[in-house]
């Protein structure tokens, strides 16, 4: 049957960012595809409630504070899931994110940090999983969760657009050296409904110019990524690799434009 390529029995998949927003909806539908979770991030009763709701629909869960930013965070992360269940099989790259600021006040260091968090760390986890796929399960699948800022011009967002469009970049170019026995995916998220964007989304004005301005007149929802995710991760995308997939609502361009001040 068909829907049996989406099924991901037994799997064990790491997901970062999985205390809200993104990565717990993915976390949570890959449960319900049949895969047991280990859940990543900095804030630990996020990560247990996200367990807990693994563990509600049969499936086994880790909770792991981890900041991804630091190396040996990634490591011991990497060092658990195996401990805990002598596989991996797919990572789910989702932490991330940065703030919008006009580029004349975007600092050396704040540029670097907005690297760091969003490209810098999805490489070295990628690089220390791999390894562990390849070794523990013969193969695996990686998916990166980008954004549109990564593709869209749109002022404010130097640091963050340029971050996401090299982690594209880097998503393929694992691919073609991964590939065959490791898939490399990534999702290019538009504006979904989160508590990233919840500033903006909270006021009524902006929430409608945002509709408005995406060709299905509606914000995201998490569970829009999540689908997609869990697409990437199955075997459903069994002949999918090094692809963008643009999960945004048919965006061509930013719905939303941060106001700057002109030279």
């Amino acid at each position: 049957m068909i829907l049996d390529l989406f099924r991901i029995e037994d799997r064990v998949a790491i997901v970062t960012g999985a205390g809200k927003g993104i990565g717990r909806a993915v976390a949570l539908a890959f449960a319900e595809a049949g895969a047991h979770v280990v859940c990543a991030a900095r804030t630990r009763s996020d990560l247990e409630a996200t367990a807990a709701e693994v563990e509600r629909r049969g499936r086994r869960a880790l909770a792991v504070p981890c900041d991804v930013t630091k190396t040996e965070d990634l490591e011991a992360l990497v060092a658990e899931t195996c401990a805990a269940f002598d596989r991996l099989d797919v990572l789910v790259n989702n932490a991330g994110g940065w703030p919008p600021r006009p580029a004349l006040d975007t600092s050396e260091r704040n540029f670097e940090a907005a690297f760091r968090f969003n490209v810098t760390q999805a490489f070295v986890l990628s690089k220390l999983c791999v390894p562990r796929m390849v070794e523990t399960a013969g193969g695996g699948a990686v998916v990166n969760v980008s954004s549109r800022a990564g593709g869209l011009v749109q002022p404010a967002f130097v640091a963050y657009g340029t971050a996401k469009m090299a982690l594209n970049f880097m998503t393929r170019q694992l691919a073609a050296e991964w590939a065959p026995k490791v898939r490399v995916n990534a999702i290019a998220c538009g504006g979904v409904e989160t508590d990233a964007l919840k500033v903006v989304l909270t006021n009524p004005a902006i929430r409608r110019q945002l509709e408005d301005n995406t060709p299905m007149k509606r914000i995201g929802r998490v569970e829009d990524v999540a689908a997609c995710a869990l697409y990437l991760a199955s075997p459903a995308a069994a002949w999918v690799t090094g692809k963008i997939l643009e999960v945004d609502g048919g965006a061509e361009v930013p719905a939303f434009t941060v106001p700057t001040e002109p030279l």
